[in-house]
C-alpha cells in the first residue's frame, strides 16, 4: 500500500480507518506499532499504525476529510473500473493513475473514500487494498442499485399520493398486512411510515383519510379473516356429510334440547325418566358425528383446520358446513344418533346410584328456546310457587332441583359460591335479513342489545347437565386409561389460568375432579375429538386404549390442544371486538351521552347495562364497586375506543361494595385497536366463566348461536 513518507515536523496528522470509518487527526505520539492521536473534538484515540492510512502536514484534518469527499464525488466510476489494473492495487497507485502521476493527499484520499463507498465496482483486500469485481458482478449490482432507484421514486411517489388524501391500490390491497403483520422492507410499508412522518400523524388516521379504510365493520372482519382465513371462508367444494352406518337401537325416551332461536347447531338435549318411581334416570344426549366422521377424513381436515365456529352479531362461520351439520344436528321430530349419558339418581335425596353411556338414535320431542320460554320457565314455576303452564314441566322441574343440588356439590369444592352477576348479551341487526356479511353495515340496519341473566333457570339446566356429562366421562375416560383432552385449574388464585392437556386434573373454578369438552362435537374440535375416544369407551370397554383413534402420549393431542387454544382464543378476542363495536353503533344510534357504571381498577368502569369497559377519567381514585354515572366522549369506530369522565357518584362513599368474582378487571376490554406499524423503524383469578359461568354459552347455548 503506497503511503507518504513519515514527516518529522513540529506537527503532523494522520488519517486512518476505524471500523470501515475514516477518521483523521494530530499526532501526538507514535509507538513501533501505534500512535496516539488527538481528534478535531479533542478526543484521543490510541490507533494501530497498520490503520493509519495517510500522513500529512496540511492541509488540517477536518480540510482533507470534507474536500477529499467533494473530489471524491467526481471520480467516474465506471471509467475507473474500466481502467483499473486485474491485480490487487493500492488508493495512493489509483489516485496517481486517475488524477495525474503527482496527485497529492487530498486526490489520494479521495481516491481512498470513492474506492471504500463502491463495493459493486471495487472489493476490499486489505487495509487501503483493492481489487475490480468481476464484470457479472458489477452489471448485477448496478441492475439492483437502479432497481433500488426505481423503488424510492416509486414510494416518494405513494408518499405524495397518501399525503394528498388518496391512497394507491398497491397500498389498499396491503393494507391489513402493513398495519398488522408488516414487512419493514416492503416498499409499501416505508411509503406509510413516510407519509405518516411528513403529515404528521397516525397512520391510521392517515390511512382513513386516503380513503383505504372505506367502512370500520369491514375493516374488522376483514382484519380478521386476514389473521385467521387468508384462503377464504368457503369449504370445499362437494364436501358431503359421511352417513353413519351403525344400526343403532332407538332410546325409549322423549329427549328435548334448551336453545336460541338463533342456534342451528343442535349438539345437546336432555331427558327425564322415571319420575314418581323413586329412581330417576337423568339423559344426556349429545350429537354424534364422531359415528360418521373419521379421523384424517375430508370432513375432519375442514374441521381441524377451524377448530371451532365463530360467533358474531347477525353472522357466524361455522365449524362444518351446514348441510354437514343439518345431517347431525338433533333435530325436533328426528330420530338423531347420539352418544347418551344416563346418570341414575335417588329421586328424594338426589344420590347417585350409577351411570351408563350409550350409542343410540333418540327421539327428539322439541327444541326448546330460550328468548321464547325465559319469561315462563321461572323459578317460581319450576319449584311449584307458581303454575308451570309449559311443555316439559315434570321434568324441567326435576333438571332445575337437580342442577341446583349438582351446583351446590360443585360450590362446597369450590370453597365458595358461583355469583353470575353480571348479565350475558344478545345481539341482534333488526332490518339486516338477507344481507351478507359483506354488505355490513348497510347503514338501515338496527343493532338491538338484550340482556340475558347468567343464571336463569334455563340456562342453569342445561349448564349442570354439560358439567355433569364433561365430568363424568372425563373419569370414565381416566379410569379405561384412554387419553382425552381435558381441562383444568390448579387454584383459583389469582393468575391461575385454565389450562387443556391429556390427562385429568381438577379444574378449582367448576369444583369438579376432573373436566372435558364433549358435548358440542358440531363447533368445537377438541368435543370432536373426546367424543372419538368415548365412543370407543363405550363399544370396547377395558381394551378401549388399544383401538381408540388417539393412544396414551400421542404427539397428535398436543398438536391439537395448541391449534385450538390459539384459535379459540383468537375466535374469542374477535367476538368481543366486533360486539364492542356494535355496542358502540349502539350509543351512537340511541344518542347516549350518560351511562351509569361501576368502577373497576386502574381508571376503567364498567357499564351497567351494556357490555362496555372503558376508561373515565375521575375514576382513578375510586374505590372498586363505586357506583357512578359517566359522561361519554366520542366512539372511534375504527379503533373501537371510547373515553368518558364521571360527572356524578351515584352511591354513598361508604356503599362500594366488592366486585363480584366474575367481574374481572382485564384492561383489555377497555384497550383500543394495536397496530403493528412502527414509525421509530421503517428500515428495518382465572374467570370461572371461561368453563363455569359461562357454560351455558360455552357447553351448551351460544350467546349467538
Amino acid at each position: 500500500m503506497a503511503q507518504n513518507p513519515p514527516q518529522h515536523s513540529a506537527q503532523h496528522f494522520a488519517l486512518f480507518d476505524e471500523a470501515g470509518k475514516f477518521l483523521a487527526g494530530r499526532v501526538l505520539s507514535e509507538a513501533e506499532s501505534s500512535l496516539q492521536i488527538e481528534l478535531d473534538s479533542g478526543k484521543r484515540a490510541k490507533v494501530k499504525a497498520v490503520n493509519v492510512m495517510l500522513r500529512f502536514d496540511k492541509p488540517a484534518p477536518a480540510e482533507l476529510i470534507a474536500e477529499g469527499q467533494r473530489l471524491a464525488e467526481q471520480i467516474d466510476l465506471d471509467l475507473a473500473w474500466e481502467f483499473a489494473p486485474e491485480e490487487d492495487f493500492g488508493f495512493a497507485d489509483f489516485a496517481r493513475d486517475y488524477f495525474n502521476a503527482s496527485a497529492g493527499v487530498t486526490q489520494q484520499a479521495a481516491a481512498l473514500f470513492r474506492l471504500h463507498g463502491a463495493p459493486h465496482y471495487f472489493r476490499r483486500a486489505g487495509k487501503g487494498q483493492f481489487r475490480k469485481a468481476p464484470e457479472e458482478i458489477v452489471k448485477a449490482a448496478l441492475l439492483g442499485i437502479e432497481r433500488k432507484a426505481q423503488q424510492a421514486a416509486q414510494i416518494e411517489g405513494w408518499v405524495g399520493e397518501l399525503v394528498a388524501r388518496t391512497c394507491p391500490q398497491p397500498v389498499r390491497e396491503q393494507l391489513y398486512k402493513i398495519l398488522f403483520k408488516p414487512d419493514k422492507n416492503a416498499p409499501e410499508y416505508k411509503a406509510v411510515v413516510d407519509a405518516a412522518r411528513r403529515a404528521q400523524r397516525a397512520p391510521l388516521d392517515l390511512l382513513l383519510d386516503a380513503g383505504a379504510i372505506d367502512s370500520p365493520y369491514q375493516f374488522h372482519w376483514r382484519r380478521f379473516l386476514f389473521d385467521q382465513f387468508p384462503k377464504g371462508t368457503n369449504f370445499p367444494a362437494g364436501l358431503a356429510a359421511p352417513a353413519i352406518k351403525d344400526e343403532l337401537p332407538l332410546a325409549p325416551v322423549r329427549a328435548f334440547s334448551v336453545d336460541d332461536s338463533s342456534t342451528t347447531e343442535i349438539d345437546d338435549a336432555l331427558s327425564v325418566q322415571g319420575l314418581g318411581s323413586g329412581t330417576v334416570i337423568f339423559g344426556v344426549h349429545i350429537a354424534a358425528p364422531a359415528l360418521a366422521v373419521q379421523p384424517d377424513s375430508a370432513v375432519d381436515k375442514v374441521a381441524r383446520d377451524r377448530f371451532s365456529t365463530v360467533y358474531m352479531p347477525g353472522w357466524k362461520l361455522t365449524m362444518l358446513p351446514d348441510e354437514v351439520v343439518q345431517s347431525y344436528t338433533l333435530m325436533e321430530g328426528r330420530d338423531c344418533p347420539a352418544v347418551s349419558l344416563y346418570v341414575t339418581f335417588d329421586e328424594a335425596t338426589l344420590e347417585v346410584r350409577g351411570s351408563e353411556t350409550k350409542i343410540e338414535r333418540v327421539p327428539i320431542a322439541a327444541n326448546l328456546r330460550h328468548d321464547q320460554l325465559d319469561a315462563v320457565v321461572t323459578e317460581a314455576a319450576l319449584t311449584g310457587a307458581a303454575p308451570a303452564e309449559f311443555a316439559f314441566a315434570p321434568e324441567l322441574s326435576f333438571a332445575f332441583r337437580l342442577a341446583r343440588h349438582l351446583k351446590a356439590g360443585r360450590e362446597v369444592v369450590r370453597g365458595k359460591p358461583e355469583n353470575f352477576n353480571r348479565p350475558d348479551y344478545n345481539f341482534k341487526l333488526v332490518d339486516a335479513e338477507g344481507l351478507s356479511i359483506a354488505e355490513l353495515p348497510a347503514g338501515h340496519e338496527k343493532i338491538v342489545i338484550s340482556e340475558r341473566r347468567r343464571g336463569a333457570p334455563l340456562d342453569t339446566i342445561v349448564a349442570e347437565a354439560m358439567i355433569l356429562a364433561n365430568n363424568t366421562w372425563g373419569g370414565w375416560l381416566a379410569e379405561l386409561g384412554v387419553p382425552g383432552i381435558y381441562r383444568s385449574q390448579a387454584s383459583m388464585a389469582p393468575g391461575i389460568k385454565v389450562r387443556m392437556q391429556t390427562r385429568p386434573a381438577p379444574h378449582a373454578g367448576m369444583g369438579v375432579a376432573h373436566y372435558t369438552w364433549a358435548t358440542s362435537p358440531l363447533r368445537r374440535y377438541v368435543d370432536l375429538v373426546n367424543q372419538w375416544q368415548i365412543i370407543a369407551c363405550a363399544r370396547h370397554g377395558r381394551t378401549a386404549a388399544l383401538v381408540a383413534p388417539f393412544k396414551p402420549k400421542d404427539t397428535a393431542l398436543l398438536a391439537i390442544i395448541s391449534g385450538f387454544d390459539a384459535a379459540y382464543s383468537a375466535y374469542n378476542g374477535f367476538q368481543n371486538g366486533i360486539e364492542r363495536y356494535w355496542t358502540l353503533r349502539w350509543l351512537e344510534q340511541n344518542d347516549v351521552t350518560e351511562i351509569d357504571c361501576s368502577v373497576m381498577k386502574d381508571g376503567l368502569v364498567r357499564a351497567d347495562s351494556l357490555p362496555l369497559v372503558l376508561r373515565a377519567i375521575g375514576a382513578e381514585q375510586m374505590p372498586r364497586g363505586a357506583h357512578v354515572r359517566v359522561r361519554l366522549g366520542r366512539p372511534d369506530l375504527l379503533t373501537l375506543d371510547i373515553g368518558g369522565s364521571v360527572s356524578t357518584r351515584l352511591d354513598d362513599a361508604a356503599c362500594a361494595e366488592a366486585v363480584p368474582e366474575d367481574e374481572g378487571d382485564d384492561a383489555a376490554e377497555a384497550a383500543p385497536l394495536a397496530l403493528a406499524i412502527d414509525l421509530g423503524d421503517a428500515d428495518a383469578g382465572a374467570d370461572p366463566g371461561a368453563d363455569a359461568g359461562t357454560t351455558a354459552g360455552a357447553d351448551s347455548v351460544p350467546a349467538q348461536g
